[in-house]
């Protein structure tokens, strides 16, 4: 089976080259280190089995190579941020290693992506959509740009992620952090034992439930929150009630 590895960092490359190097049955053809490589080689040669590929190279996303040049090879991204892990799972992906990345998990995603290999189907009939619908890998850390730093946020500190004027903040007993999701990405990506969507505004995490009040309607009290109260949704006080029970 034939693979490239994508990874703008030389040292990271070398360590997952030696680490396929331990599967007989894979074969690296290349190691590409930038979105332009990256466009003219795909544009001009044969697309392997499957793809390694970090997400922020030196000039640009991967994402911008596979944007440019659609492809029908499996990707497993490697990174080390959970930022892109649903954008990750729109372009192909069937897994996502954080670094720095551990050889148990090497070896499942490579078992994962024998297990999604067709018998007598061609690559071309594969639907991506389908095979990994139920796959998506919840986060556990996210990163926050204030100014021009970076901070990166465990997802056990935040006490709700919450909707104003257009930007989702992430709140935690430190502050209130801006973030590049969406409410609607954040309850794809989130644990739903540990996380819930209370209604249009906001996602809160069970716990850092301070109290509920059930009168005359659902409204959770939370530790570290931006405002004094949060009210659950109508439609959503059932759903709401059996997440508590779980």
């Amino acid at each position: 089976m034939k693979v490239i590895i994508i990874e703008d960092e030389k040292p990271a490359a070398r360590k997952l080259e030696r680490m396929l190097g331990l599967f007989a049955d894979l074969e690296l053809v290349k190691t590409i280190h930038s979105v332009e490589e990256g466009v003219e080689f795909f544009e001009n040669n044969q697309h392997p089995d499957l793809i390694f590929s970090d997400i922020v190279l030196g000039d640009g996303l991967s994402f911008d190579i596979f944007e440019k040049v659609p492809t029908k090879s499996f990707i497993i991204y490697t990174t080390a941020f959970d930022n892109y892990t649903l954008k990750a799972f729109k372009l192909n992906s069937i897994d996502y290693l954080l670094k720095p990345i551990m050889e148990e998990d090497l070896q499942k995603a490579i078992e994962k992506y024998k297990s999604f290999l067709p018998q007598e189907q061609r690559y071309n009939d594969l639907n991506f959509k389908e095979l990994i619908k139920n796959d998506v890998p919840k986060i556990s850390r996210i990163v926050a740009k204030i100014g021009y730093n970076l901070k990166i946020i465990q997802i056990d500190e935040v006490s709700c992620f919450y909707s104003e004027n257009k930007i989702v903040y992430a709140q935690t007993s430190e502050r209130i952090f801006p973030t590049d999701f969406t409410l609607d990405e954040l309850q794809e990506t989130l644990d739903e034992n540990r996380f819930f969507r209370v209604n249009r505004q906001f996602i809160i995490n069970l716990n850092f439930i301070k109290n509920i009040h059930t009168s005359p309607y659902y409204k959770v009290e939370m530790q570290f929150q931006p405002s004094e109260e949060i009210s659950v949704s109508r439609e959503r006080v059932k759903d709401f009630k059996d997440w508590l029970s779980k």
